[in-house]
């Protein structure tokens, strides 16, 4: 695996944690990446409620946490740590600007196109933009808008594919349409970036994610273009995750039938883990009579099917009864808790064993 940059960043180990909310990556897993040369990625999404001390406000907590978790992955790791700050969050603003003020490496952004992210840099940022997009259309826009706008291009861009746990950026008949998968999309965002880059001078590296999960996706990926990978699936079922270990079980307990899409509140098709939540959801029983947080701009709770936010954070404290866990296409395969480090070990190992195969070509007989 080859190292590359983002902006004046070199990332040793072309791996990005994906940003995973509700209290899934938080400054213990993403400095545990950071570590090993990766790219640490903290998720912002629902803070507030995981740093209930600081107010009896919402949005007040959500900037304290983020501070907070931070400045935790900086004391753990000199390491790269990014910030995911989704845009359809409606303290999408105060999340940019924290992440920026706290000096967060890169924000990673996607769930709607951030085409205002730029304008939040001041001259003495050091935060490097990478937007999250699913097709080469979006990449285009943005590039072009951030150009014309702020005279930025992005620093990096992310495809995500159809296999991704989380927010999807698809219709529902798109998802297992071939013409929309990751193998499909990555060369049409790569050829996008690398026009921008004869045009304006300036590297743009890709990041392929959505359902890869084995050294040799890595490689399969990365053969087609692609600069890096953002794994987030792979990743939960580690030591140093931040997620309860009955969140940890529910990868390692399901099957391939339990992986399955469904709406979510966002606006959006997601890709999740089945359970006694989403079998409660479909018969309408966990409908929220208020919303005293209002952290998705395009949620409306008295249409929404549940609480997305409430959903998650006990998924992930491990109240599973209450909650469900986002996850990739390939989460089941994730059968035992490793660290981290031993995660990598494994992902490059299969790397150059899919490398060398390629290199002796097919077998004569």
């Amino acid at each position: 695996m080859k190292s590359f940059k983002i902006g004046d960043l070199t990332i040793k180990l072309p791996i990005i944690q994906g940003g995973m909310g509700v209290g899934i990556s938080l400054s213990g897993l993403a400095s545990a990446v950071a570590n090993e040369g990766g790219v640490g990625v903290i998720s912002c999404a629902g803070m507030g409620l995981l740093y209930p001390k600081f107010s009896k406000d919402y949005l007040t907590n959500s900037i304290m946490g983020l501070k907070e978790e931070i400045r935790k992955a900086r004391a753990k790791t000199r390491g790269v740590i990014g910030v995911n700050v989704m845009v359809a969050l409606s303290n999408f603003s105060d999340m940019v600007k924290t992440s920026i003020a706290e000096k967060a490496d890169i924000i990673f952004s996607g769930a709607g196109l951030p085409l205002d992210l730029p304008s939040y840099l001041q001259r003495e940022s050091t935060t490097k933009l990478v937007p999250i997009v699913s097709s080469a259309r979006a990449a285009k826009i943005i590039c072009e808008k951030w150009k014309a706008n702020y005279d930025y291009l992005p620093d990096a861009i992310v495809v995500e594919g159809p296999k991704a746990g989380g927010h999807l950026g698809y219709k529902n008949n798109q998802i297992d349409d071939a013409n929309y998968s990751l193998e499909h999309i990555v060369p049409e965002v790569v050829a996008e970036a690398r026009h921008f880059e004869k045009l304006y001078g300036r590297r743009i590296p890709v990041i392929a994610a959505g359902g890869l999960y084995t050294g040799e996706d890595i490689y399969r990926i990365m053969e087609l273009g692609a600069d890096g990978v953002q794994l987030g699936s792979k990743f939960v079922t580690t030591e140093e995750c931040d997620a309860s270990q009955a969140f940890k079980d529910t990868y390692i307990n399901s099957r391939e039938e339990d992986i399955e899409i469904i709406a979510s509140p966002v606006g959006m098709p997601g890709r999740a883990i089945a359970g006694e939540f989403i079998r409660r959801v479909r018969e309408g029983l966990t409908r929220p009579k208020k919303c005293p947080f209002h952290c998705i701009k395009t949620c409306d709770y008295t249409k929404s099917p549940y609480c997305i936010i409430m959903a998650l954070y006990n998924a992930a404290k491990g109240n599973l009864s209450r909650g469900y866990a986002f996850a990739g296409a390939n989460a089941f395969l994730s059968k035992k808790i490793t660290s981290v480090r031993e995660t990598i070990a494994s992902l490059q190992a299969e790397f150059r064993a899919a490398e060398l195969r390629r290199k002796r070509g097919p077998l004569s007989v």
